[in-house]
């Protein structure tokens, strides 16, 4: 059971911000985009598989994530929470300054960051996401030039708080964790290969039944459903910075087939690699 408090997306697609309180949810599809994403735990505690391990986050931890990285939440053993979730295009934040990514490298320099806030700290990042809903709200003249400014104000506060903290390293729940993210980098790393349960069965030396069930309950993919993601998501890649031809692309990602490779790339996105190619050029 879930009820979504708040949603906007600007005319754009470049920046949107959802607030959910729910009793339980998990992400029934694939989870990669072209923006960059500020996920932040109001209340409740959450399992966030991205790109190839799993975490939990807890109460006032915030999570920046940089564009087509891979990442999918679902319920941990607290699974009544509460979060809001800030989605930007960089083409949003230019608008703001040139230098934007420059001056903050520190939150973009990793694929992503999680930024586990101390409570007085925690309201002052609460004020501004709430400062943000309602000036969408509101919609009063400029309210789109002041949420970039807020979101601005967030990531600066973000970036100094990292370089004035340790931030501490991240510890893997079980050694199974540990052993099934291992398997992921390995995906990450030879995705254009000719991969099977098999052959990492082999290279891992866990049985193939051992290991699909267990990548599904850490990861909450599928192999084969993390294999596709894996492609597809670097498939965009080569769409958005590339002038490659589709065929080409699918070859590139360890599709044989470029049929094979369309009617995948629109299970995963919803779209075909043409349609999202030529979305890309508008943004």
């Amino acid at each position: 059971m879930q009820v979504e408090q708040f949603y906007y997306n600007n005319d754009q697609g470049t920046f949107s911000m959802t607030h959910r309180q729910a009793m339980s949810h998990n992400m029934v599809h694939n989870h990669f985009h072209s923006t960059y994403e500020v996920f932040y735990l109001i209340s409740g505690e959450r399992c966030f598989f991205i790109k190839d391990r799993t975490i939990t986050i807890r109460e006032g931890d915030l999570v920046i994530i940089q564009p087509n990285i891979l990442h999918r939440t679902t319920n941990s053993s607290v699974s009544k929470h509460e979060r809001i979730i800030l989605n930007f295009h960089e083409s949003f934040m230019l608008k703001v300054n040139d230098s934007f990514f420059q001056v903050l490298y520190p939150l973009f320099e990793k694929e992503y960051v999680i930024i586990k806030f101390a409570p007085h700290d925690r309201m002052y990042i609460e004020k501004i996401l709430h400062t943000m809903m309602e000036e969408i709200q509101r919609e009063s003249t400029g309210f789109e030039l002041y949420l970039q400014t807020l979101v601005l104000q967030l990531l600066i506060f973000c970036c100094r708080y990292i370089e004035q903290n340790d931030i501490v390293s991240l510890e893997y729940p079980s050694p199974v964790h540990e052993r099934i993210s291992e398997v992921a980098s390995y995906i990450n790393q030879y995705y254009t290969e000719n991969l099977s349960l098999s052959v990492l069965s082999e290279q891992f030396y866990i049985s193939p039944y051992y290991l699909s069930r267990v990548f599904k309950e850490v990861t909450g993919f599928t192999f084969v459903e993390y294999l596709n993601s894996v492609r597809i998501k670097e498939a965009k890649k080569w769409l958005e910075q590339s002038t490659l031809q589709v065929k080409q692309i699918a070859k590139k990602v360890g599709f044989g087939s470029v049929t094979h490779f369309g009617r995948v790339f629109k299970e995963v996105t919803g779209h075909t690699p043409l349609y999202y190619r030529k979305k890309m050029k508008v943004l």
